[in-house]
């Protein structure tokens, strides 16, 4: 989820409850009052950015189908838990798969020279843009997809477009502005691209807050001083609580975690808009009811549509704030206003996400043994890595592999009886970044003589 949030599995169980309200949940005459702020003149203005004056009208990006494929093929290799910044064709694979790897390197260049090559020819008729291709330096073709990974993933379509940016500015009537750019500019080899309508921005870092704010936001949303380190390391990876993300396959990401919504409309970024609409009716209204975004009882987004004031529901609502940028602005305005979206942005992390409590248990020896995170896990370093995996995968796995692992090559008989090993423990955990090298969270101790001190990986997926 940093700018790349990618998949967050939702903890539907957790979302809190809201009492039954009738459907539609805007009346014929609040959603004519949101059509009508939002078709105010100046309201959404649309342009071609900037940089056309050096890359021109015309740009290379991802294909979403190729980004797609790129996918198949990542899990095809064995490679699927990879962070997903990670290029597929960066990640380890087995000897036998070093041919797929080769093509595919190849076919990507192949494709952004090609395309490449198109954009210059139709900058060069408008007279803008500095040519970026290199004819007569074409790289070599990747020759005929091999049979079998042409059988393991189906036939490759291209992975790069020519395409038009364009940008988007929204203003409300704070005179608070955003700009948007839509074809998000990310590499050929991401598999993860797939909404070329979309867009993407980090709002004001976390880091880059006054320490006091953050203190008392995190207090005022409850939070352990424990979980709100842990909540503020990870939230380093991923962006602020204004940020956006509406390219990939998180569908619509919001937030200092990268809160998403699904393609269905029902993700962890519902749990938030729940959390503040029960615990802040009023300033819900002033950030989201008020400009044609809600959530229904039962958790899913909805929203009104700018242009013909009709009201649309899960996927039909995601795509709606995919396409509209009026309606993405909508969640950057309220991350970069509003305390109590913030802190129910805070809430929900350390209700969804917080691995301490996570039931966990191992087979030794034929016996089933059950206990909690915490019975092993105590330094902030080892939490927070686990509340990494958590956030950005959905689980804490491989952890029970990795302890009872150990627990079976030290003879350990009982879950707590691991606690020493940590260390050992958590490195194997380590996702997309080792919070072990991190000075600023509390450590655990060296591990027992002979364990390698966590120096050994075995498995960091």
């Amino acid at each position: 989820m940093g700018m790349f949030a990618v998949v967050c599995a939702s903890a539907i169980a957790q979302t809190p409850s809201l009492t039954a309200a009738p459907v539609p949940m805007f009346s014929p005459a609040e959603r004519a009052q949101i059509a009508a702020f939002w078709m105010q003149p100046g309201r959404m203005v649309q342009g071609l950015p900037q940089n056309i004056v050096t890359n021109g009208v015309w740009q290379v990006r991802p294909d979403p189908a190729g980004s797609a494929w790129l996918l198949k093929y990542q899990v095809a290799e064995g490679a699927a838990a990879a962070p997903p910044t990670t290029s597929p064709t960066a990640v380890e694979t087995l000897p036998a798969q070093q041919t797929w790897r080769n093509w595919v390197t190849a076919a990507i260049a192949w494709d952004k020279y090609r395309a490449q090559v198109v954009a210059d020819g139709d900058n060069e008729k408008l007279q803008v843009g500095t040519k970026l291709g290199l004819e007569g330096t074409a790289p070599p073709s990747p020759g005929p997809m091999p049979s079998g990974l042409q059988a393991a993933c189906g036939d490759a379509p291209p992975f790069a477009d020519v395409v038009a940016p364009q940008t988007t500015t929204v203003t409300f009537d704070d005179g608070s502005s955003y700009t948007y750019q839509d074809h998000t500019d990310v590499p050929l080899s991401y598999a993860y691209y797939r909404f070329p309508q979309g867009t993407d921005t980090g709002g004001t870092a976390v880091r880059s807050m006054p320490a006091s704010e953050l203190d008392n936001l995190f207090k005022r949303a409850g939070l352990t001083k424990q979980e709100a380190k842990a909540a503020r390391a990870v939230s380093m990876l991923e962006g602020g609580f204004d940020s956006v993300n509406t390219y990939d396959t998180g569908y619509v990401s919001i937030g200092f975690l990268q809160f998403i919504t699904s393609g269905d409309g029902r993700g962890d970024l519902m749990h938030v808009l729940t959390r503040e609409k029960l615990d802040n009716l009023t300033a819900y209204n002033r950030d989201f009811r008020s400009f044609g975004v809600d959530v229904t009882p039962d958790g899913t987004l909805d929203v009104v549509n700018p242009d013909t004031g009709s009201e649309l529901v899960g996927s039909d609502a995601v795509m709606a704030v995919i396409r509209d940028k009026r309606l993405t602005a909508v969640f950057q305005h309220a991350g970069e206003k509003s305390s109590a979206f913030r802190i129910a942005q805070i809430e929900v992390a350390g209700a969804d996400y917080w691995p301490g409590n996570d039931p966990v248990s191992v087979n030794i020896n034929g016996s089933v043994l059950t206990g909690l995170v915490s019975d092993v896990v105590h330094s902030e370093a080892g939490m927070t890595t686990l509340f990494d995996r958590k956030v950005n995968r959905g689980n804490i796995d491989p952890f029970a592999a990795v302890l009872q692992q150990v627990m079976v090559k030290h003879g350990l008989t009982s879950i707590p009886a691991a606690a020493p090993y940590e260390r050992v423990i958590i490195k194997q955990c380590t996702y997309r970044h080792d919070f072990l090298n991190d000075t600023n969270l509390s450590q655990p101790p060296p591990s027992p003589a002979g364990s390698n001190n966590g120096n050994q990986n075995n498995n960091t997926n």
